[in-house]
C-alpha cells in the first residue's frame, strides 16, 4: 500500500538539527528536479523580496517566509513527519503512534511537495514555503514541472499494491496514475451529510475533509491494515466504522472513487 498525502501550508520550525542533505532523500530519481527547484527558489528569495512574495502568493505578514526560503541550504532539517503540521497532520498524529503503526507509516506514507516533489515522512527537510500552485519565473508552474520526473519514478514507488490517493487537486496535478496502476488507485472525497427539512443534503467540506482524512489514515495504521486493492480498502474502512460509498472504475485506466460520508464534522 502507498498513501499519497498533500503537505501543509503550516510547518514547524526546523529546530537545531543538521541542514538538508539532498542525497539522503527518498526517490533519488527526483534529485535533479529537486536541485533545480531549490536553486531557483533560493535565488528568488535572496533577491527582491516584493517579487518573491508576489511569486509565492505571500502577504506582507508572511514576509518572514521569504527569508526562510533564502536560507534553505543551511537551515536545520527535521523529518518531514515533524515538519508538516496543520489539520490533516494533527489528526494523523504521527508522533504518538505505537511502534508498529509508526513503522507502517514510514513504509507507506508519501507526501507530495512543490519543492521536493515527494518525500517520505522520515526524510529530513527544512521548513519552507512553496506550494504546488506556485509558478516560478524560470521553471514555470510547479504542478506541470513535476509531471515528467514524477512519471519516471512513481510507478516503481507505487509497486504492485493499492495506491490510496488523499491529495488535493493541486498536488494531484503533479502525478496521475495511469494504466494498471490507476486501476488499483482509490481517491477519497469526504462528504458531510445533513437532514434538512426531511431531505438529506450532502456537501464537501475543506477543513474537516482534511481532519477526516488524517483520522482515516491513522485508523488504518493503528489497525495494521494493508489492503491489497480498493475493494479490500472499502471493507477495512467499514470494519473501522466509516460509512463508505465506492464507485469502481467505468473502464480501464481509471481510479476507484470513494466517498466517506460523515454526519458530524470536527
Amino acid at each position: 500500500m502507498l498513501v499519497l498525502l498533500p503537505p501543509s501550508e503550516g510547518k514547524a520550525a526546523g529546530g537545531s538539527g543538521a541542514p538538508l542533505d539532498p542525497a539522503s532523500l527518498s526517490l533519488p530519481g527526483l534529485a535533479g528536479a529537486r536541485a533545480a527547484v531549490l536553486e531557483e527558489l533560493v535565488e528568488l528569495c535572496a533577491g527582491d523580496e516584493l517579487k518573491a512574495r508576489e511569486v509565492l502568493g505571500l502577504s506582507e505578514g508572511l514576509r518572514g517566509e521569504v527569508a526562510k526560503n533564502a536560507a534553505l541550504r543551511s537551515a536545520p532539517a527535521l523529518p518531514a513527519g515533524e515538519i508538516y503540521t496543520g489539520v490533516l497532520y494533527d489528526a494523523l498524529g504521527l508522533a504518538d503512534l505505537p511502534a508498529a503503526a509508526r513503522a507502517l507509516a514510514e513504509r507507506t506514507l508519501l507526501v507530495f511537495s512543490g519543492l521536493w516533489g515527494a518525500v517520505r515522512v522520515t526524510d529530513r527537510i527544512p521548513s519552507y514555503r512553496c506550494s504546488m500552485g506556485v509558478k516560478l519565473p524560470g521553471l514555470g508552474a510547479l504542478g506541470a514541472y513535476w509531471r515528467t520526473p514524477m512519471a519516471e519514478v512513481m510507478p516503481e514507488a507505487a509497486g504492485d499494491g493499492l495506491v490510496l490517493d488523499l491529495r488535493s487537486s493541486a498536488y494531484a496535478s503533479a502525478w496521475k496514475p495511469k494504466g494498471e496502476t490507476a486501476g488499483r488507485t482509490a481517491t477519497v472525497r469526504v462528504l458531510h451529510s445533513q437532514i434538512v427539512d426531511g431531505v438529506e443534503k450532502r456537501s464537501v467540506v475543506s477543513h474537516f475533509n482534511k481532519a477526516t482524512k488524517g483520522r482515516l489514515v491513522r485508523d488504518l495504521l493503528l489497525a495494521g491494515a494493508e489492503p491489497a486493492g480498493a475493494a479490500e480498502l472499502v471493507a477495512a474502512l467499514r470494519d473501522l466504522g466509516y460509512v463508505v460509498e465506492a464507485e469502481a472504475p467505468a473502464k480501464a485506466g481509471r481510479a476507484w472513487s470513494l466517498d466517506v460520508v460523515v454526519t458530524q464534522i470536527h
